[in-house]
């Protein structure tokens, strides 16, 4: 379920069970609206309801909710607070929404300059293939790739699709955890400017779920084993058993957090001045909105290094070419003017 979708439907829902709507009225309403995968998710939640299945449950039998509202879900029924935690779940994921459109606004006009510039090299190719000079044969090959023409574009955009496949799917790989990949994290956050970023923004995750589940007065273990769920790292996750042991053996908050060695000392800090003040769900709730708004700030740190590196690697991609067409042509001059 993408964030927009689920602050759509969180917003919805629960203002329909703030005016005292019934829910499976609701559900019928939510059942279309959406896309297709999420008209079939409701319809299911629907008939579930109607045989007398708690939301919860039927929720977490769909991997199409994300674990963060279905754990909400469960609390608000428990506690008669679901209209409140659906509100404070839409929140949450128009933050996210935000972010993440923040970013691809961000790096819009750089990956348009490097469609550009591709298009450019792409072209020129082209042209190398399908023009001729007027004593005949082939044109000169400009760039020096030895490619021409119509199979010369198909083979670049070849070179290109690998390269690109190859990014991507180390990203994949890094997002999915393949072979413990995200032992590495650390090492990304000692990358100046971007690895603190990172760092910022999951930690923001961390914090507003936390925040949530605490409010929602669910217990101090399950809290923080979905608040580290809902960081989306395996790195974080790997933390859960140790941390719900140091609290069931008496730890505070802040000492079981400090004890994974994967939280900031910053961090902790805040954690421990909350803890002192003795109203842990509000001051958490403040130490989350401090760092939605590092988040938002990080976010657009991570966007300016990524939107500077296409820049830079489309400049290259440019310069290149044009020293490349003035060597040749510098070339032709030289010919001219040998002796004969």
């Amino acid at each position: 379920m993408s964030f927009s979708a689920a602050a759509a439907f969180c917003y919805r829902f629960g203002t329909g069970l703030h005016a005292g709507a019934d829910i499976l009225v609701l559900l019928e309403s939510e059942s279309r609206i959406g896309s297709a995968r999420q008209q079939a998710a409701i319809k299911q939640l629907l008939v579930g309801v109607k045989q007398g299945e708690q939301l919860h449950v039927l929720m977490g039998e769909d991997k199409f909710f994300p674990a963060l509202m279905t754990t909400m879900v469960r609390v608000g029924e428990l506690t008669g607070k679901l209209e409140y935690l659906l509100s404070l779940l839409s929140e949450h994921y128009q933050r996210q929404q935000q972010l993440r459109r923040g970013f691809l606004g961000a790096i819009a006009y750089p990956a348009f300059m490097l469609t550009a510039g591709i298009g450019i090299v792409s072209l020129l190719i082209y042209l190398m293939g399908i023009l001729t000079p007027p004593s005949g044969g082939q044109m000169t090959d400009l760039l020096g790739w030895g490619l021409r023409g119509g199979t010369g574009v198909l083979i670049f955009w070849g070179y290109l699709l690998f390269f690109f496949g190859i990014l991507g799917g180390a990203i994949l790989c890094f997002f999915r955890n393949v072979a413990g990949v995200q032992n590495i994290v650390p090492l990304i956050y000692m990358i100046p400017k971007l690895g603190p970023s990172i760092q910022t923004i999951t930690i923001a995750r961390f914090c507003r779920a936390l925040s949530i589940a605490l409010g929602a007065g669910l217990e101090p273990t399950a809290s923080i084993a979905l608040a580290l769920d809902a960081t989306d790292s395996d790195y974080y996750r790997a933390t859960r058993d140790d941390t719900e042991q140091s609290i069931l053996e008496g730890a505070t908050l802040s000492t079981a957090l400090d004890r994974t060695r994967i939280f900031p000392d910053e961090f902790i800090g805040k954690i421990e001045i909350a803890e002192h003040s003795g109203t842990d769900s509000e001051s958490i709730a403040f130490l989350a909105a401090e760092y939605d708004e590092r988040a938002q700030r990080a976010m657009k740190v991570i966007s300016r290094t990524i939107s500077a590196v296409i820049l830079v690697s489309v400049a290259f991609l440019l310069l290149y070419t044009i020293f490349r067409i003035m060597s040749v042509v510098f070339g032709f001059y030289e010919q001219a003017f040998e002796p004969i």
